[in-house]
């Protein structure tokens, strides 16, 4: 899909964000990479945790909320593998961090594994993201961290009430402690006097427990996980993608059509020469079903636009008689009058011109979007349902304002109506 000339530029910025996803996740592919990513609210230590399993401060840390305010990354050196890139996201709960918060949520779709770290029982924020990255299918560790902080007891009833908690999305052994920046130990010393003197002695960050449990998803799983979870996230984002693409070409095929409508109203409405006005007409259509059929990837010559045009217009035949019966008296009073009479019928005839572009190129754009086919319903039918759905008296009382802003001329409007 990325290198799919087939999609217009105009569809692609529409669709900047998967486009990106998909990109980091092709890179990921070919270098091999696992992607392990740190989820959770502000301040629960998502940054030293990470740091703690490098054993370096590769992620900046800050007293102050809020601190990441972008994605960050660093390869893991220590494990088996020098293909794990650990990842740091912003805090899904930041005050006016809508953007942050999106960011993190795609990392974590684009993730092979996801620690969620918490620093207690979880908020209902916690948990309701827990829980949506549990659907995602992908290995999902929860992480109490600042276990220090807790007794024995005291930190044993809190995991258990976890994993109660928890029970059905994330397994037992997926939720566990650690301590990645743990507070100084008081240490009370007592001199050759008798006086007690105190100190702090720094504790080393204690992420064992956590280690094991990733070591041993990524030698049993590894490379399969990063497959498979390339799947999942490719699998969630066709559907969204092709429902975002075929709503992207509808909104620039709509501008497409609204201008060669505009383009062929106008013509048609100052040319005061019936064969030019039909030339003119054939014209602009064969151009506007060109540059629908790029929009939808397909390269049409003018024979075979032409040809297209020949098969809508057979059933405007059928179904619009009313038009060509107009178009042809106008036509035919231009004829006589050598012009002298435009300003009765050109207003009305640039007005049917617009409206008759419109539902051609409506027409024109289904048979692309079914992949150059008029489907079971054929093209009689996809024409008559367009028609059905159009309100004539609106369109046309539309088209004639727009034509007449288009040329400007509010004097000769006046004339027209006369």
């Amino acid at each position: 899909m990325l290198a799919d000339t087939g999609v217009p530029s105009a569809v692609r910025q529409e669709l900047l964000q998967e486009f990106t996803e998909m990109e980091a996740i092709s890179e990921k592919l070919k270098h091999g990479e696992i992607h392990i990513a740190a989820f959770g609210r502000v301040g629960t230590g998502k940054s030293s945790l990470l740091n703690a399993l490098l054993g370096r401060k590769a992620f900046s840390t800050s007293p102050l909320h809020g601190e990441t305010q972008f994605q960050q990354r660093s390869h893991w050196d220590s494990v088996n593998s020098d293909h794990v890139v650990l990842i740091d996201t912003p805090g899904i709960d930041e005050l006016e961090g809508e953007s942050r918060e999106e960011m993190a949520q795609s990392v974590a779709r684009v993730s092979d594994i996801v620690l969620m770290v918490c620093e207690g029982d979880m908020t209902e924020t916690e948990y309701e993201a827990a829980a949506s990255l549990a659907g995602r299918r992908r290995p999902l560790l929860l992480v109490l961290n600042k276990s220090d902080r807790y007794g024995v007891d005291e930190l044993d009833a809190l995991l258990q009430h976890l994993k109660d908690r928890c029970k059905g999305f994330i397994e037992p052994d997926n939720i566990l402690a650690a301590s990645a920046d743990p507070r100084p130990e008081q240490v009370i010393r007592i001199d050759e006097a008798g006086h007690e003197h105190s100190s702090e002695r720094p504790r080393n960050p204690d992420t064992r427990e956590l280690k094991t449990r990733l070591w041993s998803i990524l030698e049993k799983e590894g490379k399969t996980l990063a497959a498979l979870n390339a799947a999942l996230f490719t699998s969630e984002l066709d559907g969204r993608i092709a429902a975002k693409i075929v709503s992207a070409r509808k909104t620039v095929a709509e501008k497409i059509i609204t201008n060669y409508c505009i383009a062929k109203g106008v013509v048609v409405a100052v040319n005061p020469i019936p064969v030019a006005d039909l030339l003119a007409a054939a014209g602009t259509d064969v151009a506007m079903v060109i540059h629908l059929g790029n929009l939808y990837g397909f390269q049409l010559s003018k024979r075979e636009a032409s040809k297209l045009l020949l098969t809508i217009s057979a059933q405007l035949l059928l179904l619009m008689g009313a038009y060509w019966g107009v178009n042809m008296v106008s036509a035919a009073m231009k004829t006589i009058s050598a012009g002298m009479s435009a300003a009765l019928t050109a207003g009305a005839q640039g007005s049917l011109a617009w409206y008759a572009t419109y539902v051609t190129g409506r027409a024109a754009e289904s048979w692309f979007a079914r992949g150059k086919s008029w489907g079971s319903e054929g093209p009689k039918d996809t024409v008559r349902e367009i028609l059905d759905s159009l309100d004539p008296d609106s369109i046309l009382q539309f088209a004639r304002r727009d034509i007449m802003d288009k040329l400007g001329g509010k004097t000769r409007e006046v004339q027209m109506s006369q």
